[in-house]
This record gives structure tokens, C-alpha cells and sequence, in this order.
């Protein structure tokens, strides 16, 4: 209930309880898959361990009343499984790994799976936002600097610079997911209990691999004619993450990363970069609906539980409660690379919930933000009338420009921060002040005051800079 800017997203079920559990479990049966494909269990003991890894054998709640006992839901799922199992196949489960290598591994996949629905709503946000920065390439706004106005802009170069946020979002995002790693370094990262198990028993090696054990025959096929050769213990467990991985689609990692949280720290950057990026145009929502602005509004605003003539902007509303949250759970996660020791005491521990909700909350950051940009709805008629606020004065900076190199900076300034003063004060429009100071300046005298004051010819390489934005793809 406080959370509706991640409720019924998609990364709300990806990283439910119901899906680390899942992932726990593709994690065990991906292991005694991988073993058996290199001749370290029999094939029996995979299909045997796939078999009762379905999730809907175990209570997730049960097992994290367990947890409490050993501090984290591995053990209290293997202790499950084990006993699933006959005894003759029992010990293949979760043979040679550590709690962390699961659920490690559980997370990388909890996180490919969560970013998938992520970047598609990036996908429409980025195609939405592009609509609207070809449709008003030529829309003139006020820019604004610290609150106030500066020089003209148009809303396509805005728009432009939201989808380039988005794109660089994009990119971070697809990068981390084609990194993300297995886990699998046994007790300490050595790998030395796979290599101390061995061949199993009256197992040739790659048995389990001619058998056709795998999702997809990843595993065998990762194993290679090695396995078939008859690599010893040794070998075997040194090709083991490797097939781990591949039954996953993770990536293998170069040496287990218990206490080397590169992944995370990754993830963890390349998720809070997301929700800022997404946070930018929210921002600038936010401002620009406002009542006295009204240059934009939401397609279909919110409500009012007191005021019935409210249209609230929620949509921005939340992707901007998102953008705030986000860097403190990321923050966390980045402390969390100072890890004692070879597996360590709380580091890792501390990662798990603030690694979930920042998940959740850039899924539901990036499907606000699709909505928003989606509908919104460009007021060009308010944005103009808004350039004319300050009388003219919108357009001081190309004034100078054009005054200076006639009679001089100093002849310049002085001329021109006197006809501001006297629409400030006086409130007379630049463009009658100005024409009473060009009939002064004769080396003025063939300058158009209102040409000059037109806010509308003062967007200099705008709309180019838009085109040059939308070339990428």
C-alpha cells in the first residue's frame, strides 16, 4: 500500500519472494546439472534434483522464519531438498557450493530477469519521447537557469535531451545484463570441495552429458570434448562455473566474487543512474505543469481526495519519489564492496534488500515514466505566451550580440541595461524601449527593434541540435 510506484509493475512479481525462491531453486538444479555434465554426479541426480525444484513445493515464509537460524534461505531450502530426495541422491544436492553461491546466483538471475520488462519500458519511453521532440523541433519555450528565464529554447530540444538520458540509461542497463555473472567458488572461492568429490561414483565422465541433461544442452555443450576425454577432478572443477553459467545464461565469472562485489556495484550504479535519468523530465514535469506555468500536463492526471478540481501530476510524482530514493539504496550496495576476509560478516548480507528495492524501484520508475511520456500533453500556445513574461527582456543576451560589434561592449551594456530597467520598472514592452534608443545611435539606425526582440528567431542551433539527437538510435 506504500509503494504505488512500483505496484503491479513487473518487477514487483520478478523480485517477489516467490521469484528468489524460484531463482534459488534454478540455481540448485543448474549445479547438479553442471556437475553431472562433467561427470562429477550422475545424470540421475539431475533429473532427480530438477525434479523437486519447482517452487511450489516450499513455503516461502517458512523458509524465512528458518533463515534466522544460519542468517540467510539457502540452508533451510537444502535441508528441504535433501530430504525430497532418496538417499542414494541426496548428497548431490548443493554438492560443493556455500549458501553465498546461491544465493548470489539467484540474485544475478532475479536481476536479468527484472531488467528485461526495464528496458522494454525504456524502449517506449525513449520511441515516446522522440515523437514529441520531432513534433516541436520548433516549438519556442522559455529556457529557464536557477528558477528564472534565460534565452529561448524549444520544447523538441528538451524532449531531445530527455531521450538521450533515457538512451544512455538504456545502454548502462544492456551492458550490466550481458555481465551479469554465476557464482560458484565453494566455501572459501577455491573450488576445492567440487575438485575433493571427484568423479562420482561409477560415473564416467561426461556420462551425464551424453544423457542429454541441461536446459538447452548448455551444459554439455560448455563441457566440450574435454569432459568427454576424461578430464580428472581437478579440471572438471575448474570448468565447473563455467558450465554453471552457461545452464543459467550468466556469464562465467573470471574468479569467484564472494568478497569482489564488482557485479553489484555495477548493477547497483547502472540501476540508480536509471531512475536519475528518468528522474530529469519528471522534474521538469513537475515545474512546467504547474498552474501558473501550464506548459505541460499529464494525459490523465490524478486526483484529489479534498479538492475536486485537481489533476494532479502523478505519474512524474512518483518517477520523482524514485529518483530520491534510489541513490541511498545504491550507496548502500557500494559500501557493501568493503568485504572482509574471503565471505564476510554483513557485508554481504546488507546488499540483499536494498538490492531488491532498488530493482523495483526502477521497474516501476521505467513503466511511470513510458505512461508519462506516452500522454503528455505539449501546451505550445502557453509556451509562447510565456515567452513574452519579461517584455522582451527574454532576449538581452542576442541583443548584446547584436549591439556590441556597432558601438562597442561598453556603448552596449550601458544601452541596454538602462532599457531593461526601464521595462522592469516601467513596464513598457524592449521593443518600444528599444526603437527610442536605436533613433538615438545613428550606427543603430538600421536595425529592426522588432525583429530583434522576437523571441521566436532567438533559439539559435536549437532545432539542430535536435535533429543531431535523434540520429541515435
Amino acid at each position: 500500500m506504500l509503494a504505488p510506484g512500483r505496484a503491479g509493475c513487473r518487477a514487483e512479481s520478478t523480485t517477489g519472494d516467490t521469484a528468489f525462491l524460484r531463482a534459488m531453486l534454478d540455481a540448485e538444479a543448474a549445479l547438479t546439472r553442471a556437475q553431472a555434465a562433467l561427470g562429477l554426479a550422475p545424470a540421475e541426480a539431475a533429473r532427480a534434483v530438477g525434479a523437486v525444484c519447482d517452487a511450489a513445493r516450499f513455503d516461502a515464509r517458512e523458509l524465512a522464519l528458518r533463515a534466522r537460524d544460519g542468517g540467510n534461505p539457502v540452508i533451510p531450502l537444502v535441508a528441504e531438498l535433501t530430504a525430497a530426495l532418496p538417499a542414494a541422491l541426496a548428497p548431490y544436492v548443493h554438492r560443493g557450493a556455500t549458501s553465498q553461491d546461491i544465493l548470489d546466483t539467484a540474485a544475478m538471475l532475479v536481476a536479468a530477469r527484472t531488467l528485461e520488462p526495464v528496458l522494454a519500458d525504456l524502449d517506449r519511453t525513449e520511441r515516446a519521447l522522440a515523437r514529441l521532440a520531432a513534433a516541436h523541433r520548433d516549438t519556442v519555450m522559455p529556457g529557464r537557469t536557477l528558477t528564472q528565464h534565460a534565452v529561448p529554447t524549444t520544447f523538441g530540444l528538451k524532449a531531445a535531451g530527455w531521450r538521450s538520458l533515457v538512451l544512455d540509461a538504456r545502454d548502462r542497463l544492456r551492458s550490466v545484463r550481458a555481465t551479469l555473472p554465476a557464482q560458484l567458488g565453494g566455501a572459501a572461492g577455491t573450488l576445492a570441495a567440487f575438485e575433493a568429490y571427484g568423479p562420482a561414483a561409477g560415473e564416467a565422465a561426461g556420462a551425464g552429458a551424453e544423457a542429454g541433461i541441461g536446459t538447452a544442452g548448455a551444459g554439455a555443450e560448455a563441457a566440450g570434448a574435454g569432459a568427454g576425454a576424461g578430464i580428472g577432478a581437478v579440471g572438471a572443477a575448474l570448468r565447473l562455473p563455467a558450465v554453471f553459467a552457461a545452464e543459467l545464461g550468466l556469464t562465467e565469472p573470471a574468479l569467484p566474487w564472494h568478497t569482489l562485489r564488482t557485479p553489484v556495484a555495477d548493477l547497483a550504479a547502472a540501476l540508480a543512474f536509471t531512475v536519475g535519468a528518468l528522474g530529469k523530465p519528471a522534474a521538469d514535469v513537475l515545474t512546467l505543469s504547474r498552474t501558473e506555468i501550464g506548459e505541460l500536463s499529464e494525459g490523465t492526471g490524478g486526483g484529489s481526495s479534498a479538492m475536486p478540481h485537481k489533476a494532479n501530476p502523478v505519474r512524474a510524482t512518483l518517477v520523482a519519489a524514485a529518483a530520491r530514493r534510489a541513490p541511498a539504496l545504491a550507496a548502500t550496495l557500494l559500501g557493501s564492496m568493503t568485504a572482509e576476509d574471503e565471505r564476510p560478516a554483513g557485508a554481504w548480507h546488507a546488499e540483499w534488500e536494498p538490492l531488491r528495492e532498488l530493482l523495483r524501484l526502477t521497474g516501476g520508475a521505467a513503466r511511470d515514466a513510458a505512461e508519462l511520456a506516452e500522454g503528455l500533453r505539449v501546451h505550445a500556445g502557453t509556451m509562447r505566451e510565456n515567452l513574452y513574461l519579461t517584455h522582451g527582456l527574454i532576449v538581452s543576451e542576442r541583443l548584446s550580440a547584436e549591439l556590441a560589434p556597432l558601438v562597442g561592449r561598453s556603448r552596449a551594456k550601458e544601452l541596454l541595461t538602462d532599457a531593461a530597467r526601464r521595462t522592469r520598472t516601467e513596464g513598457i514592452p524592449l521593443a518600444e524601449v528599444l526603437a527610442a534608443v536605436l533613433a538615438d545611435e545613428p550606427a543603430l539606425g538600421g536595425l529592426d527593434p522588432a525583429v530583434l526582440t522576437d523571441p521566436t528567431r532567438c533559439t539559435g542551433g536549437a532545432g539542430a541540435l535536435t535533429d543531431r539527437a535523434l540520429e541515435r538510435r
